[in-house]
């Protein structure tokens, strides 16, 4: 048997003076800098939070946690990266609800979602605010289930992408409100979808709430409803879908960090302490509370697996019912 293979056993006696891999690797991590995979581009809602967690990250561990982003075929170049990386807890993935939906939006992955991943702990969770055009003749949400009942195959509605977070949740509302009967159209980000929110070209969208916000602030859209189980603080006579009469209606985007499977227990275990320990921070919670963001600081990998294996069972039948498939 080669050296490697016996170091690959992780036995204290599989050569003399070897530690185990567990052993070794929870002394010495983290000894070089650690990367942050950002499936996403800079600058955007879930390359913000993950700069802000590395910074603080930095400043409490022996070495520098670096933000890298890596785009591309959605979030696959990215998450390919981190599945593919070194099981060593230097290289780690932070990314969101688009995690959950791979399986059944690709038809071919160079990586499984959960056989090649460790979840380490989620960051947290960012509702979202239904928006209508201001001129679209509702003034809430049933007024806007009404009109879709009456007009099945008239209206459109935009979101950010063909499987993107906000299309999930849309296509929830669409089937928990009736079934109803509207046209998605898919942009590249809220950015290029908004004008044509406020020119009528698309009467409703959904949207993460910080972006929505200014939006529903100025009176540029109609909010209808937030996505959470409780109101936003921002937006006190905002309602819950609940409470316009869609039961059990709640969707989210979220954060959470991966690393690579078969990472030794005890690194899974310091980067989760560690993410938690930050995440528990006045200062941060403030910060991502001004992006809307409902932080979490109290999850650990066991935790954390559960809660993407419910993401996973919640939107697979969304998936499959709309026929979401790669575009």
């Amino acid at each position: 048997m080669k050296r490697r293979d016996l170091l690959a056993l992780g036995g204290a006696a599989a050569l003399p003076g070897v530690l185990p891999v567990a052993a070794r690797a929870q002394a010495g991590w983290p000894n070089q800098p650690v990367r942050f995979i950002v499936p996403f581009a800079a600058g955007g809602p879930t390359d913000v939070p993950a700069r802000l967690i590395a910074d603080e990250l930095s400043k409490m561990l022996p070495q520098r946690v670096i933000v890298e982003n890596r785009t591309g075929a959605g979030v696959i170049v990215g998450s390919d990266a981190v599945a593919k990386a070194q099981k060593d807890g230097h290289t780690a993935l932070y990314t969101t609800i688009a995690h959950a939906a791979l399986r059944e939006i690709f038809p071919s992955l160079p990586f499984d979602p959960i056989k090649d991943f460790q979840p380490v702990a989620l960051t947290g969770v960012i509702p979202m605010i239904m928006m209508v055009n201001k001129d679209l003749p509702v003034n809430n949400l049933q007024e806007l289930i009404e009109l879709f009942r009456k007009n099945p195959g008239k209206y459109d509605y935009a979101s950010t992408g063909n499987g993107a977070a906000l299309h999930l949740a849309s296509e929830l509302f669409l089937k928990q409100a009736g079934d109803l009967k509207v046209s998605h159209i898919p942009y590249r980000g809220s950015a290029a979808a908004m004008p044509d929110l406020l020119n009528g070209t698309v009467v409703m969208m959904l949207d993460v709430a910080n972006s929505a916000l200014p939006f529903v602030q100025n009176g540029d859209v109609k909010g209808l409803a937030i996505s959470s189980a409780e109101r936003l603080p921002t937006l006190p006579n905002l309602p819950t879908f609940s409470e316009s009469g869609v039961p059990g209606y709640e969707a989210y985007t979220w954060h959470m960090v991966f690393l690579p499977a078969g990472t030794p227990e005890p690194v899974v275990m310091q980067l989760n302490q560690a993410i938690n320990k930050v995440m528990a921070m006045d200062t941060v919670k403030a910060r991502l509370a001004e992006l809307t963001m409902q932080t979490r600081s109290d999850t650990t990998p066991a935790t954390a697996a559960k809660f993407l294996n419910d993401e996973i069972a919640k939107w697979a039948p969304i998936i499959r019912a709309a026929g979401i498939k790669a575009s």
